[in-house]
């Protein structure tokens, strides 16, 4: 096969052709009537289209941060001010659940680097859930931890959190039937205003300002997190923005599919066939274990197996958040869960991996 390579000036050229092979993927997918095909589809077609095409593909990050804004405002209208108080008295609930799924992810990660020979930290890095932009930058300050390894095993748990957990989601063990949730009231009660095209402006500019203001701030996944705080808190004083419409949500999926599907290189791994193969069977222990504690949570706090399952699903807030929109999970409930993780791993893992790092190094010095 010629390999040719798109040079800087030609990155557009590179771009439309990922762009097409995403939405073949979708349009696919989209027949097929896989759950969230738009994501699914385009991130499958694109990741199988890097393996095999002459052109380097290309995605910029500019298109799947609009993705995540599209996301973060359908999430932040889903908060109002009972919804809020009902996310606030879970509070314990959710550092449980956190802690809980955070310590069985480092179980799991000890067993695949005595399986591997790939030292812990590394293994341990590349397992905590839910951080992969944040795990990979702390791969980048620590001395001894293979960012590549680290990398792969963020993106191939994330791929296969999104790959199965709608089918997990659509099944036939989850109930699926439109429940009357806070988020569902919150849905039906907001209708789109007369001059839709203002108000979505205007709800636009929120969303650029508060994304702007979290990257100032150095907040996790800012294009995300940004606009559902501020829709979130324009929504809870009173002014609620127009719904979007299903194409508009399909786009932002195919926005963050494309992006996805070219993260996973497997090829600059050592031992990729071992390690690939462990990575597999890791992610689908981490489900199973988020499944056995969301059944925890069904029973204790009383709410919908979906509602449960997305919010302790070790996945991303972006991709949970569509999952829990298209079963009609409670949607302020999920995010709240997966918010308060992001946070945990953000400011608490970092600084305890590296107390248990330094501590680790200390004693292997010790011993030598």
């Amino acid at each position: 096969m010629i390999n040719l390579t798109i040079n800087h000036n030609d990155k557009r050229i590179s771009f439309f052709i990922t762009l097409f092979i995403a939405s073949i993927g979708g349009f696919v997918f989209s027949v097929l009537h896989t759950p969230i095909p738009w994501l699914l589809g385009s991130m499958i077609a694109v990741f199988i289209g890097s393996r095999f095409s002459p052109v380097l593909l290309y995605w910029p990050s500019w298109i799947r941060n609009i993705g995540l804004m599209i996301v973060g405002y359908s999430i932040g209208l889903s908060f109002t001010k009972t919804a809020l108080f009902e996310i606030g008295g879970k509070l314990p609930s959710m550092l449980l659940m956190t802690v809980s799924l955070v310590a069985f992810c480092s179980g799991i990660a000890f067993v695949v680097s005595k399986l591997t020979g790939v030292d812990y930290p590394t293994v341990l890095t590349g397992s905590i859930p839910g951080g992969l932009s944040q795990m990979i930058i702390f791969a980048e300050e620590m001395k001894g931890i293979d960012i590549t390894t680290v990398t792969f095993l963020q993106v191939a748990r994330l791929m296969m959190i999104i790959f199965f957990v709608p089918f997990l989601i659509f099944g036939p063990f989850f109930k699926n039937a439109p429940t009357h949730s806070v988020s569902d009231l919150v849905s039906k009660g907001v209708q789109a205003p007369e001059h839709l095209v203002p108000m979505i402006l205007l709800f636009a500019v929120i969303c650029c300002l508060f994304a702007y203001l979290a990257m100032k701030l150095k907040f996790p996944t800012p294009f995300l997190l940004g606009p559902i705080l501020g829709t979130a808190a324009f929504t809870i004083s009173g002014l609620h923005g127009p719904q979007l419409s299903p194409a508009i949500l399909d786009i932002s999926q195919l926005m963050l599919g494309g992006y996805i599907g070219l993260l996973l290189k497997p090829e600059k791994l050592e031992h990729k066939a071992r390690i690939i193969t462990l990575a597999i069977i890791s992610g689908l222990v981490m489900i199973l274990g988020s499944l056995g504690l969301s059944l925890l949570l069904v029973y204790h706090s009383h709410i919908t197996p979906s509602t449960s399952f997305l919010s302790v699903a070790p996945g991303g807030m972006d991709q949970m958040g569509i999952l829990a929109h298209e079963v009609h999970a409670d949607l302020s409930m999920v995010t709240g869960y997966q918010l308060f993780r992001l946070f945990f791993i953000y400011f608490a893992v970092p600084p305890i991996l590296r107390l248990l790092f330094k501590i680790g190094r200390r004693k292997r010095v010790g011993t030598t």
